[in-house]
């Protein structure tokens, strides 16, 4: 170390400081703009959005840190021998916490859109190229998290199984019950009500617009989603009520398309459910876009989503008449993986765990880790699935029966 480049590590370590405030200031440019679209009515602004994974910032910026730390200690060690460490810890620590976070998170609240603007067109290729080591470290998290995820037994299907042992299926691990009643609406959110992602239609302006026309023509919803490849880039809400009569002639222009939307409104994915209602209300919307703290599209809510919530929960007999829900003669209900697990336990009274994954394919495939083979069978809390068909990933037909009572066997 007698010859180490003390001006050259210099520079280095001012601008990993740099680069790492930087990236701590367009996280934070990000967080404050989706904070601010939660309120933003149609006569706003597009506000700006990152135009690279959001996983690459953190990585990147947890990289300069980690670097700078290395570097200042290096360097101490190199001047002030055994007193190094702890000169190089207070020192790095002081102007990590001035130059790469409080001073950074400061300037992106004063100028969130130009630091959004600014990082988009520094950063936008580089972290893109950069994803991919970001995936592997966040899948390589996922995996230490396992241990530490929901299990589920799964069991063999016996037809010599006897109603007593049915019986005694309580001491697997249950859920609490979800919250019922009009005062409880206070302690349902947003997302245990939206449609996933996954289920919405939506417009892409990608497709062309005789796909776009005959796409209008088969759909039945009055408002769609407007993006560009993907829902996490949507541009607006279309009214389609505002364009039907130009579908018959496909005379529809995609000026006249954007002409009959406006801007999203984004939902937290927190938001109770009360409280959404007031703010549907007051921002005069009908449709919100739910996001998470990333400001990633988890699915939509609609006010019809909210007051159907409500006057179900004024009804005082569980009802069947859910079109994912298909009873068999030997008393055995076959689901379809799409259904809600919400509206599951409120059309059959049963208490399904409904604060995790929010459809039956969800449930399952959580429970089991893993794409289950049709046939695999399992027990979550009180209830038995057999898993009848998957197709697409998906787990799309499940047999499932409250333990209580024993089926019949034809």
């Amino acid at each position: 170390m007698d010859d180490l480049p003390i001006g050259p590590m210099l520079a280095v370590l001012a601008l990993l400081i740099l680069w790492s405030g930087l990236f701590t200031a367009i996280e934070s440019a990000q967080q404050h703009l989706l904070a601010q679209r939660t309120a933003s009515r149609s006569s706003d602004k597009p506000v700006a959005k990152l135009s690279f994974p959001l996983n690459s910032l953190i990585f990147c910026n947890t990289l300069c840190r980690a670097l700078a730390v290395v570097i200042s200690t290096l360097l101490a060690i190199f001047i002030w021998a055994e007193n190094g460490p702890w000169i190089a810890c207070l020192g790095a620590g002081i102007a990590l916490l001035v130059f790469a976070d409080y001073l950074p998170r400061a300037l992106a609240v004063r100028y969130p859109d130009a630091v959004l603007a600014l990082g988009n067109t520094l950063l936008g290729a580089p972290l893109k190229i950069i994803y991919p080591a970001a995936w592997l470290l966040n899948g390589f998290t996922r995996l230490l998290m396992r241990p530490f995820a929901r299990k589920v037994k799964v069991v063999q299907q016996s037809e010599d199984e006897s109603p007593t042992e049915r019986k005694d299926d309580h001491e697997a691990v249950c859920r609490p019950h979800p919250l019922t009643g009009i005062h409880a609406l206070d302690n349902i959110t947003v997302n245990d009500i939206l449609v996933p992602r996954s289920d919405v239609d939506g417009i892409n302006l990608d497709d062309s617009l005789a796909e776009i026309v005959e796409q209008l023509r088969n759909n039945k919803r009055t408002r769609l989603p407007v993006f560009h490849s993907d829902i996490n880039q949507v541009e607006a809400v279309l009214n389609t009520r505002q364009i039907r009569h130009l579908l018959p002639d496909a005379s529809l222009t995609l000026e006249a398309l954007l002409a009959a939307s406006h801007e999203p409104y984004f939902v937290p994915e927190s938001t109770p459910l009360q409280l959404q209602l007031l703010n549907f209300h007051k921002q005069q919307r009908r449709l919100g876009m739910v996001v998470d703290e990333y400001g990633e599209v988890l699915g939509i809510v609609t006010l019809e989503d909210i007051l159907e919530e409500i006057v179900g929960e004024f009804e005082s007999q569980h009802s069947l008449d859910n079109p994912h829900i298909h009873p068999q003669a030997d008393g055995r209900l076959m689901i379809e993986g799409a259904a809600s697990i919400r509206e599951l336990n409120k059309s059959l009274g049963w208490h399904l765990p409904s604060d995790g994954p929010k459809t039956l394919n969800g449930l399952v495939t959580e429970a089991l880790e893993t794409i289950p083979d049709s046939a695999v069978c399992l027990k979550i809390g009180r209830y038995r699935l057999e898993i009848l068909e998957t197709e697409d990933n998906r787990v799309t037909q499940v047999l499932i029966w409250h333990t209580s009572s024993v089926p019949t066997v034809i």
